[in-house]
């Protein structure tokens, strides 16, 4: 008879992983073997994805920024074989292309893989998909009774300067959406054995479409790259410098799917009182973006997400 682990004790290792919790200290904490913390990361992960995919649709942001942030597989790009770089898609450098709400800090869209105009355009379609009442056809924005035609932008998209971005936003909204890039300049940036910060020394901002110059100063990522300090935060495997890094593709895949889900219907942010320091609790982002209409605990997360198992 198989050993089937108590659905306690499964919360018990989520509720620690969710907190920051590496798998070997996880795996101490709880008294199970780090194989089993792996195997319930898998299992969940999967749900979660399936969770989100269900959830997370006809959505009304305002403002998205994109960004994409790096981690490893396996072993770093630079000690691939040529082999390995020719017939191996899930190991060496991977990238974390997250998308967050301005507003509402909610997380619509994630996806692991490589720096690539094609994940570019995966992610920008998925995230079309998921507004509200989806982007309107074709017949909609035609010209009728030679009136002048016009196009109401759903959302505002802000992003880095990846030349992948362009294309894929035009791609998966085309006129529908205001965009807009802003590239930072930095000094001291590539100076080799040195892990002080860089100086930020000016930005420049690139008007796509539906914007104005007017409005170029709200084209923003701030709040993407403060989203990626916390990701770093509370995923072990994102930390710099560490032995903390994903062996395979797909837990990489389930703890950032966990991850996203604890955070948008779980995890508070705070908002900076009038003194700039962090004060009282956020609702929740799923509820700031009225996907849910109260605050779940852990526990109905829980009981929630493993029934897409």
């Amino acid at each position: 008879m198989a050993n089937v682990l108590p659905h306690a004790r499964r919360m018990m290792i989520l509720r620690a992983l969710c907190e920051g919790c590496s798998i070997r200290s996880t795996s101490r904490l709880v008294g199970v073997d780090k194989d089993t913390v792996c195997r319930v990361i898998l299992q969940f992960g999967k749900a979660c994805q399936a969770f989100l995919d269900d959830t997370l649709q006809h959505l009304e942001l305002g403002h998205v920024q994109v960004d994409e942030m790096h981690t490893f597989v396996g072993k770093k790009q630079r000690r691939l074989t040529t082999d390995e770089k020719k017939e191996r898609h899930d190991i060496g450098d991977m990238w974390l292309w997250l998308a967050i709400d301005q507003k509402t800090k909610l997380i619509p869209t994630f996806h692991v893989g490589k720096r690539s105009a094609d994940n570019a355009r995966r992610v920008m379609m998925k995230l079309s998909k998921q507004l509200l009442h989806g982007l309107p056809k074709p017949h909609d924005s035609d010209n009728h009774a030679f009136q002048v035609r016009r196009f109401d932008a759903v959302t505002q998209i802000s992003t880095d300067g990846l030349a992948a971005y362009p294309e894929a936003v035009d791609l998966a909204f085309g006129p529908y959406a205001n965009y807009g890039v802003l590239i930072k300049e930095y000094r001291n940036r590539d100076l080799p054995n040195s892990y002080a910060p860089a100086e930020m020394i000016g930005t420049k901002r690139i008007l796509h479409q539906g914007l104005t110059k007017r409005d170029a100063f709200s084209i923003c990522t701030s709040h993407i790259e403060r989203q990626n300090l916390t990701v770093r935060t509370f995923m072990k495997r994102f930390n710099r410098l560490t032995l903390a890094f994903s062996k395979k593709l797909e837990n990489l895949e389930a703890a950032v799917a966990m991850y996203v889900a604890y955070y948008n219907f779980v995890w508070r942010t705070r908002h900076a009182d009038d003194s700039g320091k962090a004060g009282k609790k956020r609702p929740t982002a799923a509820m700031m973006a009225k996907v849910t209409d109260h605050l779940w605990s852990f526990e109905e997360f829980y009981n929630t997400v493993i029934q897409y198992g």
